[in-house]
């Protein structure tokens, strides 16, 4: 048998000191939240956001009701939100895979780890069933994945940078001590000072090369040209789809939008006051979206 190739990994995240690399270019997207902490893609339902379009259209599935992985095995009706919960089903009820059941009388649930089975058990005995190992501490935790979490926390998290002492108690105190190691580098035209690579080869791109990339409108007859993907989706939905989903409430304004964020910079002519108070999560989105744009060009 010849051996699978393995698809080249061409993405690779430009920020200082990381290396990671990914064969597409949405699993990079998804990758640079960790260095960001934007999530672009924002439920409409509820207040939850992701990385990537997958993972919000999979979460929308949970508003819709929508379970769009059938069982294939015959005579079997089952689906599922998710593939992986379909997995689950398969391995559970037709690949017949060892199982650990509970012994407690009266419950015939059974489980595909033993982990699992430990963590269910708590339902019957109220006993926290995973124990910290580590001399001197007495906490206990309801599952498997949990204690985990506890014990980094024994260990700390030390800096990686050489002759640095520093060990961190938690996640947060480790980033929040990293970026003093961060050197900031420099535009050389301007001197303007960016984070990583990544930004300032952005900054360069829009500010200095004099480049500016059009987006056409795709509808045939349309010669509609903008600079940025989102003026081009409201086009589309607003113009040509009369998508505007967004109305203005204020009384004797009927104006309304095919994008939520064209409906807030509307709410300035309104309310001028908004513009020196933009909120942080709408604003987050707006810089999202912005880096998506051009992560894409």
């Amino acid at each position: 048998m010849g051996e699978r190739l393995q698809s080249k990994k061409s993405f690779v995240c430009s920020f200082v000191q990381c290396k990671a690399a990914f064969s597409k270019s949405w699993k990079l997207q998804a990758h640079l939240c960790k260095h960001t902490g934007l999530k672009p893609f924002s439920c409409d339902n509820c207040d939850k956001s992701f990385c990537t379009r997958y993972q919000l259209t999979r979460h929308e599935l949970t508003h819709s009701g929508e379970k769009p992985h059938k069982c294939v095995v015959e005579g079997c009706s089952e689906a599922f939100v998710t593939n992986a919960s379909l997995k689950n089903h398969m391995s559970r009820f037709h690949n017949k895979e060892k199982r650990y059941k509970c012994n407690h009388q009266g419950c015939e649930k059974d489980f595909n780890k033993r982990n699992r089975l430990a963590a269910h058990i708590f339902v019957h005995t109220k006993a926290l069933p995973f124990h910290c190992k580590i001399s001197g501490c007495t906490k206990e935790f309801p599952s498997h994945g949990k204690l985990k979490h506890h014990e980094k926390m024994h260990n700390g998290y030390p800096c990686e940078e050489e002759a640095c002492l520093f060990k961190g108690n938690t996640w947060t105190e480790y980033l929040k001590h990293r970026k003093a190691h961060k050197v900031k580098l420099p535009c050389a035209q301007c001197k303007k000072q960016f984070g990583n690579a990544w930004f300032l080869n952005l900054h360069i791109r829009h500010v200095h090369s004099g480049e500016k990339r059009m987006f056409l409108c795709p509808k045939d007859g349309c010669d509609k040209k903008f600079s940025g993907r989102f003026h081009l989706e409201s086009h589309v939905l607003g113009f040509h789809e009369g998508l505007k989903a967004f109305t203005c409430a204020v009384a004797g304004c009927e104006k309304s939008f095919a994008m939520k964020e064209s409906l807030w910079r509307h709410g300035i002519v309104h309310e001028p006051s908004k513009k020196l108070k933009k909120p942080l999560k709408e604003a987050n989105k707006l810089a999202a979206k912005f880096a998506k744009t051009n992560l894409n060009k």
